[in-house]
Order: C-alpha cells, then structure tokens, then sequence
C-alpha cells in the first residue's frame, strides 16, 4: 500500500490517509470542500470544491475523474439531492461510474458535501 500526498492539499487532521494506491487501484478518503473560514458557501459551489480536491489528489495519484470506478457521495438534505445530481452530470460527462448518494443531517466543518472516490490508474 502507497500512501499518496497531494502537494496543494492539507494533510488530513485525524488519523487517516488523503488516498492510498493498492496495485493499480486508488482509494480516497471521505473528501469536504474547501471552506472559508466562518463561511458557509453554496450547495453549489461546496460541490464544484470538493470535485476540484478530488481531481488533484487523482491527479498525484496518478488518475483522473474518468477513471472513478465508484463514487460515495454524503450529502446534506435529500432536497440537494437534484442538485448534485445535475453538477455531477456536468463534471462526470459521460463517464458513468457506480455511485451511491446518501443523505446525511450534518457532515464536518460545515461541509454539505464529502465524496469517498475508487478509482483505476491510468
């Protein structure tokens, strides 16, 4: 098992890894959004964040979000659920990768969104 750093990205807090690779298999840790702080942004924009972190540890992992195998999305509010759905569209393409969405009452650090990606190297 390798354990992956990505340089434009702060360590975890807590005792986990970012990502780890495990023969030609990328596991990321449950990702938040950037989040300003006292801020609290837009569905949205905290979305938009977290596709954005998860694309640079891919990145240094040597992948990208068109090698997500599966997605776990948590997700404040099932009324949010439409939403991510349509941002995801966007983001993915027409890469279709397994996902699961699950509505959650809160996440950490005011976060309304945290994705736990698997992904294949290049």
């Amino acid at each position: 098992m390798k354990i992956i750093a990505c340089e434009n990205i702060a360590p975890p807090k807590g005792h986990y890894s970012l990502a780890v690779r495990q023969g030609d298999l990328i596991f990321l840790s449950g990702i938040i959004p950037e989040i300003e702080e006292g801020g609290a942004q837009a569905f949205e924009f905290q979305v938009r964040s977290v596709f954005t972190k998860c694309e640079a540890i891919l990145t240094a992992s040597e992948s990208d979000l068109q090698r997500v195998i599966s997605c776990t999305a948590y997700i404040v509010g099932i009324e949010n659920w439409e939403l991510f759905n349509s941002v995801y569209a966007q983001l993915m393409g027409a890469h279709r990768p397994v996902r699961s969405v699950v509505p959650v009452p809160a996440l950490h650090h005011g976060s309304s969104v945290e994705l736990q990606v698997i992904a294949s190297v290049l």
